[in-house]
């Protein structure tokens, strides 16, 4: 496991609304992932797992606490230190319970819009979108539409499309949510290969524990505070 962080998160707090409404979602959330390291963070239904990955993934910032990149002091509390949009787009992947892909485009154009957001021209995005599908194997589904693939198969096409700006850090919300036990587990091995072959730390918010050997580090949340639970050496 590479030992320079990709993610420190520093006693990140949330507190919506104020007063008589105050609402505390985090209070003392502290992680740090390192490059090519993959973690889960499980916690009951309202914890704060989804409070703290926004945090993270620069949507949703803390009222306090600190958020480093790649080493980087991007978020001091509530405070952007950099350009948060420029950030996300060249650090940042996300992929979500549901893949979100565009129903009237083929798998390979929903990874290549992706690609031409972020510079490539047309020729180049679409080769370089099936370079990314076939390395996740795929490719041979590039020219089916979302509705012709199985869950699991556009789940895998989302995460093509998270990995198009060759991310730092891929940041997962229930990903396996919607699948059997045998596709969330592929899933699940994706993010690792992902992780230990690429470099990428991995964030994944879940509640599917049976696939818990995957992860390097499982963390546990719960009341907005953030415990380990086991490290796999």
């Amino acid at each position: 496991m590479a030992d320079k962080l990709a993610i420190q998160a520093d006693s990140l707090k949330k507190i919506y609304g104020k007063d008589n409404t105050e609402i505390v979602a985090m209070k003392d959330a502290t992680m740090d992932v390192a490059y090519g390291e993959i973690v889960a963070l499980l916690g009951p239904s309202g914890s704060g797992k989804s409070t703290f990955l926004t945090a993270v993934g620069l949507i949703n910032p803390p009222t306090s606490g600190q958020i480093k990149i790649g080493g980087q002091l991007v978020l001091n509390g509530s405070q952007p230190m950099v350009n948060l949009k420029y950030f996300r787009k060249k650090y940042l992947g996300f992929v979500f319970q549901k893949s979100n892909l565009i129903p009237f485009l083929s798998a390979r154009e929903n990874v290549q819009i992706a690609l031409e957001i972020n510079g490539y021209s047309p020729q180049d995005s679409s080769k370089r979108a099936l370079e990314i599908m076939n390395e996740l194997a795929i490719g041979d589904r590039a020219d089916n539409f979302p509705s012709m693939l199985s869950g699991g198969q556009q789940q895998r096409v989302s995460i093509c499309r998270a990995l198009s700006n060759e991310p730092d850090v891929i940041l997962a919300d229930e990903p396996t949510a919607a699948l059997d036990s045998h596709l969330g587990r592929q899933v699940m091995e994706l993010f690792r290969d992902i992780s230990h072959k690429r470099g990428t730390a991995v964030i994944v918010v879940t509640h599917d524990q049976r696939s818990l050997d995957v992860f390097d580090t499982v963390y546990e949340m719960e009341d907005g505070v953030i415990k380990l639970r086991q490290e796999i050496s």
